[in-house]
């Protein structure tokens, strides 16, 4: 018998990329849902109404009696390959604490996410780590459901952005062995479709799936795969050693990838990921798709999912950038900032809502004139579209060489650029109650088309930081001022 939607479900790693796809799947599906998260702040503005957000930390086990208390079935999404510390000891801290609170808090059942890998292989720290946590979870004694996967195929996905920078920045690939690996890709939607099926399974059970799609590739096919249907040809050099070590440091160069999550991934490449056992087929009705058909689809939503990500959880908690440039989410570039004002939501939104047109941007107005101009020259629109109404907006507007991407009023602007630029460029502005006045974040988010929007981003890094870090200000001056005045031009 399958759990009752009007049961508790505690979902963590929320905030995570599988988490994230999960949490909006079982809020569809009218499950009664509570994200466990160290920062809860940069998670409730994306959970419904019905969502609860608690605040914990699987490496603080006391943490989490409160945040397990009436749950009937938790998903186990939390790894910490992106530690810089022995990612291997806080993933087992981390697995135990949450084992042993979730049996004395009476949890029916875990559903966990893990990594496919031949046992009689020896395998990589990371594939060995992901094995380990799942022997944690059913040591416990509370039933667990575990699913093995291999790579997934979805924008946004560690291994598929790596894939897809490759591809997208290097004609020419110098190719290590381990591109020759075979894996099993699977669709990230496949991958939700098993996560939320698992709610429906007898809850007495532990038993462990490797799901796939039908395809077995090596990673070279699926580079080439991404290729073709981007319409580019690649060369790809094989070579027969290249230490985890330097191809680590080769992709922290030309991919999004940092260094030490690069090396701990490509050391799992080395391991071939496979379904062995077909038992997830027949115990789901669910038919994965082909590589084909998840990179179609991967391609066909890339730009939704950039629209529809908040790319604040991938910042610090103090919002801070780092100091080279901003920082790297997939294969893009975010730079943010935030800044406190004394005043509520609607007054430190005025100003963001009459942005652009005959207001103009706050600071450095000349500057913008000048962007436009060349952007004229270049075949852009420039700044000569203004804005439909200076007062309003809504999604869709023209706002100068920007378009109104998404809009809530008192909360959230997203821009997406329209000016001739290496790439795709997006402008976002969020405000929340904070501190009994509120929080502003700007963000911009550049997606850059190879070498020449690297090129372009770094050249003007420095003048951007200035420009947006004067608007910023400028916009909370002007909030700050009298209500009357915070719908005046700068």
């Amino acid at each position: 018998m399958g759990t009752d939607h009007r049961s508790l479900v505690l979902l963590t790693g929320a905030s995570g990329y599988i988490g994230g796809r999960l949490l909006k799947a079982l809020e569809v599906a009218g499950w009664h849902v509570r994200c466990l998260a160290r920062h809860p702040e940069f998670l409730e503005s994306r959970v419904s109404s019905s969502t609860e957000v608690v605040r914990a930390d699987c490496l603080e086990r006391a943490s989490l009696t409160s945040a397990l208390a009436g749950v009937d079935t938790a998903y186990y999404l939390v790894h910490s390959m992106g530690s810089s510390g022995q990612f291997e000891e806080e993933d087992r801290q981390a697995a135990r604490n949450f084992a042993d609170a979730s049996r004395e808090q009476g949890v029916r059942r875990i559903i966990y996410l893990g990594g496919l890998g031949d046992h009689d292989q020896t395998l990589s720290a990371h594939l060995r780590s992901r094995h380990e946590v799942a022997d944690i979870l059913r040591d416990s004694g509370v039933p667990t459901v575990e699913f093995r996967a291999s790579i997934v195929i979805g924008s946004g996905s560690l291994s598929f952005e790596m894939i897809r920078a490759l591809v997208q920045r290097l004609p020419v690939m110098i190719c290590p062995q381990w591109v020759e690996t075979k894996a099993q890709p699977i669709a990230i939607e496949d991958v939700i479709a098993y996560l939320l099926a698992a709610l429906e399974l007898p809850a007495e059970e532990s038993p462990v799936f490797e799901i796939g799609g039908p395809d077995q590739v090596s990673y070279g096919e699926i580079m080439q795969e991404y290729a073709r249907q981007c319409g580019l040809r690649r060369w790809m050099i094989p070579v027969p050693v290249l230490t985890p070590r330097l191809s680590s440091l080769w992709l922290g160069l030309v991919t999004p990838i940092y260094a030490r999550v690069g090396r701990k991934l490509i050391e799992s490449m080395k391991n071939q990921t496979l379904v062995s056992d077909r038992s997830a087929l027949t115990a789901f009705g669910i038919k994965p798709r082909g590589l084909r058909e998840a990179i179609e689809r991967a391609l066909l939503h890339e730009s939704r999912d950039f629209a529809l990500t908040s790319w604040s959880d991938a910042l610090s908690s103090g919002g801070k950038t780092a100091p080279w440039g901003g920082v790297r989410f997939g294969t893009s570039l975010v730079d943010s900032r935030t800044i406190q004002v004394c005043v509520p939501p609607a007054l430190a939104f005025a100003p963001i809502q009459r942005i652009g047109g005959s207001t103009g941007w706050y600071f450095a107005s000349f500057l913008w004139q000048v962007r436009g101009f060349f952007d004229l020259l270049a075949g852009g629109v420039g700044l000569r579209r203004g804005r439909r109404d200076p007062h309003w907006l809504a999604v869709g507007d023209a706002l100068d060489f920007w378009r109104v991407e998404g809009f809530e009023p008192n909360r959230r602007l997203n821009l997406v650029a329209e000016m001739k630029v290496p790439g795709r460029a997006w402008l976002q502005f969020e405000v929340e109650p904070n501190s009994g006045g509120s929080l502003i974040r700007q963000t911009a988010i550049f997606d850059p088309a190879g070498l020449a929007g690297l090129l372009y981003w770094y050249m003007l890094y420095p003048m951007h930081k200035c420009i947006f870090n004067g608007m910023l200000h400028e916009i909370a001056a002007i909030a700050e001022r009298e209500p009357d005045a915070a719908s005046s031009p700068a």
